[in-house]
């Protein structure tokens, strides 16, 4: 006979401790720390034991003088539950006796069957267990068949996520309007931040091969001042530093990257609904470049299809802002005050944006504030550009910006806002500018999407079956919370600097225009740190708050110098006033338990009570 250990039946654990359960994934809290080898530390990413890993396959030595028909009977009791719903490892189970042996495992069989019949009843009875979530296995390998994930949309967060998901073996169908290169005005700097995250995801070559400038930081110029504001870079390797570039190009080698990879189907095509049935998105439907309509279907839907979204309202409460435009224009063959870095002018009504997106261009962004732009095609725009606008621009650039409106090749923007309010639901997701939009003066949009694809990959690296869409529902609302406080601190910074930067009648705000130009002129960590928020490389919700309210007591404090007087104390709390009324509404949209203590939102444990199973 056979020996064999006695082993616990009992179900949802495993049998014994030579029966190893593999780990779930640890999921890292300090998300927005990349892993990447110009940090001194790495952060928690999803493992898998070694001891589970060698545990696999392994026998256990047997002594048939020792052992006895109860042990036994209770050994293969045990792998009969534990392997109900689950695959097994470990050591494997030998069957070995004779006749009253063999019918003895027989009526333990029909025994094991009818208890399984008995806890499946129970199960459809109950639904969806939400403390385990989806099954957790190794993601299942690329090959034909129907597609795990659908992703509508493939700009910057769609062929990343594309690549992502193709490259963790799921089949991926990507469905996008237009697969022609691109022609946008914005979209073309990445910051830092965004950079570490695209070397996480493995696409850092995407940045090469066409023309991309490297950025080091930005000048502020306000009233024939200047200061430069370099990003705090010292603690990484020396290709880490922001990207500029022509937006199209950089979409065309994501693009390329994406479909290298064999599982990854990129289809031109026009998603006009999602299939929806019982309340979960079962696929999309869509017509194909050469009309025909087709459904696709997939167990999970990501929806990026850009600013522009059609299916955003099935998925969430869109509340869009357009506070401004940019009127885009090229410059070409100058150069630039300060060589690879952004120029900021606070100009009036607001800024004016200078950046290269290739050796011999320089993108000019011209913020018109309010929803109605001079008309292009009368010439209003050309006149307001040239009256208005050049006169504050700096003397090295004046020429070749008057030469540009020149040529006429005037583009236009909405400048979008939106924050993200999901409404989860079984079977899709929201991505990139399609669920959450800030203004662009800071360039912050890349980066938040990139982000958030490195939060959506961990969450889904460890998980086999997506087709549970409710349980995949429940545990993929951790996502909103765990992107938050980094996509947070990024949209406030972008919509207070925004506000900040504008020209005001009101003399509190205009204090404020000028206390923010000066703090940020006095270098070290007064400068240091609202860096490395704007770059993404440190977005601290409490980081932002600290350095916001410094500023308007730096003004206050300018104010107040060398003599109070009644009316400087006046306008100095007003300018208090003034800043609260400009970021706690900022924070409010965001959600303020979301960005500064998402441990008090449930959501964020749903990821680790699959950790714990």
């Amino acid at each position: 006979m056979l020996r064999a250990s006695p082993v616990s039946t009992s179900l949802g654990s495993p049998p014994s401790s030579s029966y190893k359960c593999p780990s779930a994934p640890t999921i890292s809290l300090n998300l927005y720390k990349p892993t990447h080898k110009s940090f001194k530390s790495t952060p928690t990413a999803h493992r898998v034991s070694s001891r589970t890993a060698r545990s696999r396959g392994r026998r256990r030595s047997s002594d048939p003088s020792q052992a006895s028909f109860s042990s036994l009977v209770g050994s293969y009791s045990s792998c009969i539950s534990w392997n109900k719903g689950r695959e097994m490892v470990g050591d494997q189970c030998y069957i070995v006796g004779g006749t009253l042996l063999l019918g003895s495992l027989l009526g333990l069989l029909f025994y094991s069957v009818l208890r399984q019949g008995r806890k499946n009843g129970k199960k459809g009875e109950k639904g969806v267990n939400e403390t385990r979530g989806p099954e957790i296995l190794s993601p299942r390998k690329s090959g034909s068949g129907p597609a795990d994930v659908i992703i509508v949309g493939a700009g910057v967060a769609g062929s990343a996520l594309a690549h992502t998901l193709g490259k963790d073996g799921r089949r991926v169908h990507v469905i996008e309007r237009d697969l022609t290169q691109p022609d946008r005005i914005v979209g073309e700097l990445l910051q830092p931040g965004g950079y570490l995250k695209l070397i996480e995801l493995g696409l850092e070559d995407c940045v090469e091969e066409i023309d991309a400038q490297r950025v080091f930081g930005y000048a502020l110029f306000k009233d024939g001042k200047n200061t430069r504001l370099s990003y705090p870079l010292e603690k990484f390797d020396a290709d880490v530093s922001g990207r500029s570039f022509h937006h199209g190009r950089f979409i065309q080698r994501m693009r390329q990257k994406a479909t290298t990879l064999p599982n990854v189907r990129m289809e031109q095509g026009t998603v006009t609904s999602l299939i929806e049935e019982n309340g979960s998105i079962k696929g999309v439907h869509y017509k194909t470049q050469s009309g025909q309509e087709v459904d696709a279907y997939a167990p999970l839907t990501i929806v990026c299809d850009g600013c522009f979204s059609n299916l955003r309202r099935s998925l969430c409460k869109p509340k869009v802002d357009i506070p401004s435009h940019f009127v885009g224009l090229i410059l070409e063959n100058c150069q630039l005050p300060y060589s690879n870095h952004g120029h900021v002018i606070l100009a009036d009504p607001s800024p004016i944006l200078f950046y290269p997106i290739s050796s011999t261009e320089v993108r000019c962004l011209v913020d018109v504030p309010g929803q109605k732009l001079p008309s292009i095609g009368g010439g209003e725009m050309a006149n307001y550009l040239k009256t208005a606008v050049a006169p504050q621009v700096p003397q090295e650039l004046r020429e070749a910006f008057i030469a540009a409106i020149e040529k006429g090749n005037i583009r236009t923007m909405p400048n979008r806002s939106m924050p993200a309010d999901p409404q989860p639901t079984p079977g899709a997701l929201l991505l990139g500018d399609a669920f959450n939009m800030r203004h662009p003066l800071t360039g912050g949009g890349m980066t938040v999407a990139l982000s958030d694809i490195v939060v959506l990959r961990d969450l889904l690296k460890p998980l086999r079956d997506l087709n549970d869409a409710e349980a995949l529902c429940n545990y993929l609302e951790s996502f909103y919370t765990l992107r938050k406080p980094v996509a947070s601190t990024i949209n406030t910074l972008a919509g207070a600097l925004y506000k900040v930067f504008s020209a005001s009648p009101d003399q509190a705000r205009t204090e404020m225009r000028q206390a923010c130009f000066d703090y940020l002129s006095l270098g070290g960590v007064f400068s240091n740190g609202p860096m490395s928020l704007l770059s993404g490389l440190n977005p601290k919700p409490l980081s932002l708050v600290l350095h916001f309210f410094a500023v308007a007591i730096y003004g206050v404090g300018r104010l107040l110098l060398p003599f109070p007087s009644p009316k400087r104390l006046l306008i100095g709390a007003r300018l208090i006033s003034s800043a609260s009324s400009i970021i706690f509404p900022i924070i409010k949209a965001e959600g303020l338990r979301q960005m500064f203590f998402p441990l008090t939102v449930p959501s964020y444990y749903r990821a680790a009570s699959v950790k714990r199973e």
